[in-house]
């Protein structure tokens, strides 16, 4: 959806949405509406458990995510910004060294340095000469690139800080969604006047029914993402997320291709092939290390004597 409304044409005249920071603005408008009456319904406070400066910083953090989110469309395709977000994990392992001061095992590093060098291979090897509706040549992938790499660094600090947030505050999700939506309304709604976009950007949405429509549909559905990415990282943390985010790309990448006809060279099924049997094969050895002791070992193991006992 987000790949309609920014690369596809409304309309008789092949007009193309360009305003980004709009479709920030409606997507954290509903999304605060949804939260703030979530909070009313179940009848709980509106105050701001935390001070509400932090609230701030992941708002700023999360405007920024998304307009280079947005942006980065307009000069790359859609499977290649798929598959630079599994490249998320690093930026959250190293916000989570400085912010949580958390510590990672070599095999995470290894990992996430296999990930980035698939999404490097994936990028760097494009099938076909694919130009961007808004401009030739190559410096739009460097762009686009550029942007992508934003997008990895604000949202590893996004959802880093949202973890130390619920860790060090009795927080609901509805409130945190609530405080950091606002403040992100009043910032994107303050950049659209600056800018001088917030006219031109309704302007097109009152000619096409169509565009409309769409954002509509995309609001409704990063409403629904956001309170699920919320609970995730409440409940098992901003580096779980990121891997479970990783998983569900290549379905992204999938759809898109027959979609719009994004074709894929081998260098590119490489590249994923290296992202996926990464993840998995991580995945699969946690699952393996954590599998529960059967009884024998059990009994062995208790009636083992204790070493280093006298």
């Amino acid at each position: 959806m987000q790949e309609k409304i920014m690369r596809v044409p409304y309309g008789v005249n092949n007009e193309y949405f360009k305003y980004s920071l709009f479709l920030v603005f409606c997507n954290r408008i509903t999304t605060s509406a949804v939260s703030a009456a979530s909070l009313v319904a179940s009848k709980k406070a509106l105050d701001p458990v935390a001070p509400v400066y932090k609230y701030c910083l992941i708002s700023v953090s999360n405007i920024l995510t998304t307009t280079c989110q947005y942006e980065a469309l307009k000069y790359v395709s859609f499977p290649v910004q798929t598959l630079a977000k599994c490249a998320k994990m690093i930026p959250v392992m190293i916000w989570g060294t400085f912010i949580m001061q958390k510590t990672y095992k070599g095999f995470d590093f290894l990992v996430a340095f296999l990930v980035t060098i698939g999404c490097s291979i994936f990028i760097l090897f494009p099938a076909g000469t694919e130009i961007s509706p808004y401009g030739k040549g190559r410096e739009n992938t460097v762009w686009g690139v550029s942007l992508m790499v934003g997008y990895l660094g604000f949202d590893g600090f996004t959802s880093t800080f949202q973890d130390k947030l619920f860790k060090g505050y009795d927080m609901e999700i509805h409130n945190q969604i609530f405080y950091t939506t606002l403040c992100s309304c009043v910032l994107s709604l303050t950049g659209l006047i600056l800018q001088g976009h917030l006219v031109p950007a309704i302007d097109v949405v009152y000619r096409h029914n169509d565009c409309f429509l769409d954002i509509a549909l995309l609001s409704t559905v990063a409403t629904a993402s956001q309170f699920f990415i919320s609970y995730t990282i409440r409940t098992f943390g901003a580096l779980a997320f990121a891997a479970i985010m990783t998983t569900r790309q290549l379905v992204s990448i999938m759809l898109s291709c027959l979609w719009f006809g994004h074709p894929l060279s081998w260098e590119q099924l490489i590249g994923a092939v290296i992202v996926f049997g990464s993840l998995y094969t991580k995945n699969l050895l946690r699952k393996a290390s954590a599998k529960p002791l059967t009884p024998q070992q059990t009994q062995n193991r208790a009636s083992s004597p204790a070493k280093g006992i006298p």
